[in-house]
This record gives structure tokens, C-alpha cells and sequence, in this order.
């Protein structure tokens, strides 16, 4: 179950917003009444009340808003009981000072800001000693080991506890809590009104994380970065693994580059099946995997980690198929309208921008395709390096207009968004004619694109490799065909500045492939 927090500072809209929770299918919704610049009226907001409700009044050593003294605050807890509330969330110093009355369930809550404690044991110990229904522990993930042993806790816990952690580090907690037991999480109203660091949208719960069919036996996947909040791969990962009714769910999972190896051995204990990597693990994921599907030891970077039937674990690199398929488009004509990536891009000049995993990719696949490269980046020594990896020219990033290119390839995140108005290649260095493949998909048009169609250049966005680098992935994570169609029209509509209506697909529309509170 999620419940919804709700904070507004007038009854109206309290009580409007509550409403319209519960049409949007809400089946518990948390009142936070320190929220109310008034003193709130009780019997005007639970009267009549849509939905279950939790009551909270958080003070401000809470990081709450109530105004009032203490003996108002109890006052009124009291008398929301009396009221027959489902539920009361009481802070451990105030659970011993307001007893036990009719139905109304009692959650005892820990809250820390700062950091997840490292007696998270103890604590749980001694809010299990105050009469709990279930007790509630949120912390501040520090790190992802932080959220990890928030779910052990919630896992081995013998009162039902609510138990995750704020922050980038530990949105993945929020959504797994129900796998490991936790009788529910919490979610806020929209992406506007977020209440504490890493909270998710009730919307984003319900419809991306399908929180609610989440199960102990649940497969869990991910993606596997540092940042990863842009990331559009939980949208159509999730909703491809909807459509074809697979109880999978796949979350984001923020690591920094300094934490990889233990992180790793720690996510062990969640049972997760496979990975989607990205920036700036690309590289090192590498040296941590024993078997290697396709190139990428001769790549030296894999974007995809999977386990097969016998638990053991693969890297892959789906970036490196899907660039040359998308590449292949673009060579599409009358005479030849499916060339092989070898067709088209024989004995053409490529320049390629950026030497991260994605370059190390697509550089492989373009010279093993018989394309003469040259690569360029603005840490010049990371140009000379692949460049003597790929077998291929490099060039200085000042000296990248200069060179004579029949495709151009942006493998930087210039151009990417919120960075709209940025172009990693100056518009009069484009020619007419040249093919110019950004791999960034979002925004799907990026200024870069935008100039050379002004220039008369052909253009290839990176929405197309996207999908098809997840394809590939969803095959291996899961041995069947990706919906294509699905991740297609998914990714253009979260992207699109005019949103497209969510799309419908049949069960077996696929593909086969060429990622608080």
C-alpha cells in the first residue's frame, strides 16, 4: 500500500487534495496537520474523510511545521483518536504520553535527517517497547549501504515496520520496503510538492514502480550510475515488464564511482538479477565481471550485467549494437533500404566527440565496420589513450572543427538536459550533407541536431539507440523479446514537450532486438 502525504497550510485544499486522491485510486493518505497556518479543525477534515488516514503533527525538532505548544499538539492527536482515526503517527518521546484508544492504529516513528545510525537495532529495539502497531524508521542515506541496512532491518523485523531512507541513496529503499515486508511506503502528492529528500510522486509509485504488486518473490533490476534522477530507463524498463506481465520491478540505484566493488557485494543480499550501467561505471564494471557476452573485453567497457540460469554474472555491452543499427538507418536509401552497419559505413570518415564507455563503444563498432576514426575529447590524454586502444587517429578538442568528417558522433553529455542551450560542435564547422548522430536522447532535438538540419545535414537523434540498447538489455535480464513498440513510444512521450497519450500495446507486440518522508 503507499500512503500519500499531504501538507497544505489551508483546510480547503487539504481537504480538496484529499478528495482528489482518493479518484486517483488512494487507499491511505497521511494528514499532515502541522501544516494548517490555523489551528486545524478537526471534525471538518476527518468527518467526511475519502480515504484511511494516518494523522501526524510533526513539530519542528521534527522538521515540521507546528506552531502550537506541546499540550495543543497532544490535544489534538488525542482527539483525532477519539475521532476514530486509522491511523496516529506519535514520535517516540510522545507514544508513552497518549495511550492506546479504540481501533485507531499506532505508529511509533524515528526520524534522522542527517545519517541512517548505525544502532538502527537498537532503536527499532526500543520503538517496539511502546505499544506499536508498527513501528516507522526513515533515516538519511548517506550511502547506498545506508538503505541496504534499512531493508535488512525491515526484513528481519518482528512488529511490522515502515522502514527506508531519504535521499538520492535511498529512493531504491522507498520502492523495495514492500518486497522485505514493510506494510506500506510513502509517496507525496506530485513531483512538486516532494516533503523530504527522495521522495517519489504518488503517480510515480502507482504507475512507474507498480509499488503495490511488488511481492517478496519479486525480481528486482536496475540502473547502475552516478547521477542517475534523469535516467529514463525505470520508465520503460517497468512499464515493457507491465506490458508482457513479468513480476519484475526495476529501480534507480545511485553509486558513486569510489563505492563500486563493495556496493556491488552488498547488493547481493537484495537479490538483484541484473544491471544497466551507465556513467561513470562503464569502465570499471568491467574488471568485476568473470564472463563476457559480445566484445567487451576488447571494448573495454560493458553497459549491461546479467545473470544467467546458473546465478552466475555476464557483462555486455548493448551500446555497441544498437549505435550500429542506428547508424545503418541513416544510411538507408532506394538502392539499399536495410545496409548492414558494414555497408554503410566502409571507408567513411567518422568523428567521434567524447572518449566515456559510450565513445569506447561505438568506436570499436565503427572500425571493426571499416570507418576511418578519429576521436577527439576535452581532456585531450583520454583522446590519445582510446585512440591508441581503437587503432585510430585522434585529434585535440580545439582542432575538432578542422577535420574532414562524412558523419560527425556527439558521445558528450553537452547538449543534454537541463543544458539545452549548448552545442558540442559549432554550426559553421557543420557541412551540408555530413551525417550528424547525437547520442544524447533527451531532449530527442538537441541544438546540435537543430543547426545541422539548418545546415542540410542528415540527422540520427539518440532516441533510437536508447530503445534499442534496451531491448537488448530486456532480452538478456529477462530471455524474451522486448516490446519495442512500448519502449518506443514511452520514451517520446515522457521527452515530448507535448505529451503523448500513454500507449496500449497488445500482449505480443515485440520485437526482436538488433536500460517521505
Amino acid at each position: 500500500m503507499i500512503c500519500v502525504s499531504l501538507g497544505r497550510t489551508r483546510h480547503k485544499m487539504m481537504i480538496g487534495e484529499h478528495q482528489a486522491l482518493a479518484k486517483r485510486g488512494a487507499e491511505l493518505v497521511e494528514l499532515r496537520l502541522d501544516w494548517l497556518s490555523h489551528l486545524p479543525d478537526l471534525s471538518r477534515i476527518l468527518d467526511e474523510r475519502p480515504t484511511p488516514v494516518v494523522v501526524t503533527i510533526r513539530r519542528g525538532i521534527d522538521k515540521g511545521l507546528w506552531k502550537g505548544n506541546e499540550d495543543q499538539r497532544q490535544a489534538l492527536l488525542r482527539q483525532a483518536i477519539v475521532k476514530g482515526i486509522e491511523y496516529v503517527d506519535l514520535e517516540e518521546d510522545t507514544a508513552s504520553k497518549i495511550r492506546r484508544y479504540g481501533k485507531t492504529k499506532r505508529i511509533i516513528s524515528h526520524h534522522d535527517f542527517e545519517e541512517t545510525p548505525q544502532d538502527l537495532e537498537a532503536i527499532h529495539n526500543r520503538l517496539c517497547k511502546l505499544d506499536p502497531d508498527i513501528v516507522k524508521i526513515v533515516t538519511m542515506a548517506n550511502t547506498p549501504a545506508d538503505s541496504i541496512r534499512m531493508l535488512k532491518l525491515v526484513q528481519s523485523a518482528k512488529v511490522p515496520t515502515v522502514g527506508f531512507c531519504m535521499g538520492d541513496f535511498g529512493i531504491f529503499s522507498r520502492i523495495l520496503c514492500g518486497k522485505f515486508g514493510a506494510p506500506f511506503t510513502y509517496a507525496t502528492f506530485n513531483k512538486d510538492r516532494v516533503m523530504a529528500p527522495g521522495q517519489l510522486s504518488f503517480d510515480d509509485m502507482k504507475k512507474i514502480y507498480h509499488f503495490d504488486e511488488i511481492k517478496s518473490d519479486t525480481e528486482v533490476y536496475g540502473v547502475l550510475g552516478d547521477p542517475v534522477a534523469h535516467s529514463m530507463s525505470p520508465v520503460i524498463h517497468n512499464l515493457s515488464f507491465k506490458s508482457l506481465g513479468m513480476n519484475k520491478v526495476y529501480v534507480p540505484l545511485r553509486v558513486p564511482k569510489e563505492q563500486l566493488k563493495f556496493t556491488l557485494d552488498l547488493f547481493k543480499s537484495l537479490g538483484i538479477k541484473g544491471y544497466s550501467v551507465t556513467i561513470p561505471h562503464k569502465e570499471a564494471v568491467v574488471a568485476r565481471t568473470p564472463n563476457f557476452d559480445g566484445p567487451v573485453g576488447q571494448i573495454g567497457a560493458a553497459n549491461t550485467l546479467y545473470t544467467d540460469s546458473e546465478g552466475a554474472w555476464w557483462a555486455a555491452n548493448s551500446d555497441y549494437e544498437a549505435a550500429l543499427q542506428t547508424l545503418a538507418l541513416a544510411g538507408a536509401d532506394e538502392s539499399n533500404p536495410n545496409p548492414t552497419p558494414e555497408q554503410f559505413l566502409q571507408g567513411k570518415k567518422v568523428l567521434m566527440l567524447g572518449c566515456g564507455g559510450v565513445a569506447r563503444a561505438i568506436g570499436f563498432g565503427v572500425v571493426n565496420a571499416g570507418a576511418i576514426l578519429t576521436v577527439c575529447n576535452r581532456t585531450h590524454s583520454r583522446a590519445v589513450e582510446l585512440a591508441a586502444h581503437l587503432g585510430c587517429q585522434q585529434t585535440t578538442w580545439e582542432n575538432r572543427g578542422a577535420q574532414y568528417a562524412d558523419i560527425l558522433i556527439n558521445c558528450t553529455s553537452v547538449g543534454m538536459h537541463p543544458d539545452l542551450d549548448s552545442s558540442p560542435f559549432a554550426e559553421n564547422w557543420l557541412r551540408e550533407g555530413m551525417i550528424v548522430f547525437d547520442t544524447i536522447y533527451n531532449p530527442e532535438q538537441t541544438l546540435l541536431l537543430k543547426q545541422a538540419k539548418l545546415r542540410s545535414c542528415k540527422t540520427v537523434n539518440g532516441s533510437e539507440m536508447f530503445v534499442r540498447q534496451a531491448a537488448v538489455q530486456f532480452q538478456k535480464f529477462t530471455g524474451q523479446p522486448a516490446p519495442m513498440n512500448v519502449m518506443r513510444t514511452e520514451l517520446r512521450r515522457i521527452i515530448s514537450p507535448v505529451k503523448l497519450k500513454p500507449p496500449e500495446p497488445p500482449p505480443n507486440d515485440s520485437e526482436t532486438p538488433p536500460s517521505e518522508k
